[in-house]
């Protein structure tokens, strides 16, 4: 157990961050227990603390009598150096044991830029950063989250992967480890491994060859022992209303990030926006039922003394029985304080009476996603929404009160040109006047953010070469140019953040070099721009002979064996194919779940059907 000196905490931004003990925590004698779990999010405490999937694992493990589960987050600049300097290792919160000690140390993938702060971690955890050079003694390194779907640039610091939904699987694999070990563990640590790649899931990248071709691109993606599948498919919870669900969270002492209930109402969303991989990744819809959302939500406000709920999931106004269980949400809990709240509402989904009903405690600003500047560019994305559609929805806002509006767009999409560009502030200008046409006087307030298109894998969209950076900050400025009014702000990314991201979004095992070239020259933090190191980065590509465009700017062919390849999220990859065609020729896709099945593979290839509460009752 580590003894902090209290006169390092003083020293540090926000102390809380490192001290553990807050309420709903749980802390177990680990000599009583079977196994043990770290849990990280790879990124400063307030970021880690607000993942929804962490705190679903924490209490799923920490329900089971033989293990223990405990929470780990990066470290903040200040705080890695004291520790280093006072030789500090990695420790867990709620029993301050060195997270080297553990059975398995689990890292939750949400975006690649927090790839560098794994290696940070594992390095100040002194445990061997690739896992070819672990050994018995040693935590197994465990990733989950989005980016596993192609963890292939991480693969090397990676024992084993989870791949899809964690409620289920994590139970698994954590009953797989107990029997290896009351067993004696036969074979050591590659007999773990073995075992556990027979689970459905679970990756286990040392189990894999992988070949090029002399231009560079992939030629085969082979199993190298029996026990390895040749494609390793998602794992997915059918029914959400069966699932284990956070009911008594761990309460920070110090704001993060989100700090409010997060109620679930469904897991995926089939609108097929083609940029969007978290719609594809989560296919197929599943509804919680409004009985199982409001018994979920009296015990979340009664453990937790929170006084907001938000209802997340992707796209959280498509739930079908909204209207009936914030109706429920409220007359529950506005008696004693508890608002209800969407994180953003679809234009085309819009109600006023509904935006009307979650902001009655608290009264804010509205959020809206356009996506794009004009119709061309939305009918490419398959957004769905019309011009006409944000002016009745905004214009139903202005009339009712509100004078605040955030509008969400990104740049840099396929087959955009400079009118697709100027047409977002069009589209702002477009708000402002609305509101002076309604209520006959200027008082509008538009925040126009605007991020940069990147490719993902499983997306009708990985085929595309991602603009280069400087075309980037040319429709950047563009954009700025006819932003003159003040009423009007102007948010967006850095060009060079996003570049990266395309590199490893679609990238392959030859940049685990490059992420520990790049690590050892000073990299962490990637996602925060006051310590984004580009320049550290390009040394680094450039020291291990790697070009980095030739993963992010490169058109791919379709018959292109992908880094991915051989992990499915159980989207076909002909529908992909055909949705990216459709975008070329600007064609709309509709929702399965108000027409045709879009016949994507998911409902028979993964055995799971849509739950749609609102059309079963």
């Amino acid at each position: 157990m580590i003894k902090l000196d209290p006169a390092i905490i003083s020293r540090v931004m926000k102390p809380a961050r490192y001290t553990g003990n807050e309420l709903n925590s749980v802390r177990k004698d680990h000599a009583g227990v079977k196994a043990t779990v770290a849990l990280a999010l790879p990124d400063v405490y307030e970021v880690g603390m607000s993942n929804l999937g962490l705190k679903i694992l924490y209490q799923i493990l920490n329900d089971r009598p033989d293990t223990a589960a405990e929470r780990v987050y990066a470290p903040w600049v200040d705080m890695e150096a004291e520790m280093r300097s006072h030789n500090i290792p990695l420790y867990t919160l709620e029993s301050f044991t060195p997270v080297k000690q553990f059975d398995m140390f689990g890292f939750s993938l949400q975006y690649e830029m927090i790839y560098s702060n794994v290696l940070n971690m594992l390095d100040m955890a002194d445990i061997p950063l690739m896992s070819a050079d672990r050994d018995d003694s040693h935590p197994f390194i465990i990733g989950g989250g989005p980016c596993v779907y192609n963890a292939e640039p991480v693969a090397d610091f990676f024992d084993l992967l989870i791949v899809g939904e964690g409620e289920e699987v994590i139970e698994d694999l954590v009953q797989t480890l107990i029997e290896w070990k009351d067993n004696g563990k036969p074979d050591g640590r590659i007999g773990f491994l073995k075992l556990a790649a027979s689970i459905d899931g679970i990756y286990v990248p040392s189990f894999y060859n992988v070949s090029y071709n002399e231009d560079g691109t992939i030629s085969k993606i082979a199993p190298n022992c029996s026990e390895a599948k040749a494609l390793i498919t998602k794992r997915v919870v059918k029914d959400l209303n069966e699932a284990k669900f956070v009911t008594k969270p761990v309460v920070p002492y110090l704001d993060i990030v989100h700090d409010r209930i997060m109620l679930e109402l469904f897991r995926g969303c089939t609108r097929g926006c083609r940029f969007c991989q978290a719609g594809v990744l989560y296919r197929p819809v599943r509804e919680r039922t409004p009985e199982t959302l409001l018994n979920i939500a009296k015990q979340l406000v009664d453990n937790t003394g929170y006084n907001e709920i938000s209802l997340t999931s992707l796209s959280s106004a498509d739930y079908s029985c909204l209207s009936e269980i914030v109706r429920k949400l409220i007359t529950n809990f506005s008696d004693k304080g508890v608002s209800v709240s969407l994180p953003s509402l679809r234009i085309d989904s819009f109600s006023i009476e509904l935006a009307k009903e979650v902001q009655q405690v608290r009264k804010s600003g509205l959020t809206f996603a356009p996506e794009a500047g004009t119709q061309r560019m939305r009918d490419v994305i398959n957004k769905g929404v019309t011009e006409r559609d944000l002016e009745e929805a905004v214009g139903a806002a202005f009339r009712q009160g509100w004078s605040s509006v955030k509008l969400y767009f990104m740049i840099g999409l396929p087959t955009e040109t400079d009118e697709d560009v100027l047409g977002i502030a069009d589209l702002a200008y477009r708000v402002l006047n609305l509101y002076k046409e309604i209520k006959g006087r200027r008082g509008a307030k538009v925040t126009v953010s605007v991020s940069s298109f990147v490719p993902k894998a499983n997306t009708a969209f990985q085929w595309f070469g991602q603009n280069q950076t400087a075309e980037i900050e040319r429709k950047q400025q563009l954009l700025k140019s006819r932003l003159r009014d003040r009423s009007i702000s102007f948010n967006y990314h850095d060009s060079r953040t996003s570049f990266l991201e395309g590199v490893f979004s679609r990238g392959d095992r030859r940049l685990s070099k490059v992420l520990l070239e790049a690590w050892r020259g000073g990299v962490k933090f990637d996602g925060w721009s006051e310590h984004f190191k580009y320049n550290v980065w390009m040394e680094a590509f450039e020291k291990c002979g790697i070009d980095p465009h030739f993963y992010a700017s490169r058109d791919r062919d379709e018959d292109e064996i992908m880094p991915w390849q051989h992990l499915s999220c159980g989207v076909d990859k002909e529908f992909l194919s055909k949705e990216y065609q459709n975008a070329i020729q600007e064609s709309f896709t509709p929702d399965c779940r108000r027409d045709s099945c879009s016949t994507c593979g998911v409902c028979p290839g993964l055995g799971v059907e849509v739950l749609d509460w609102g059309k079963k009752a």
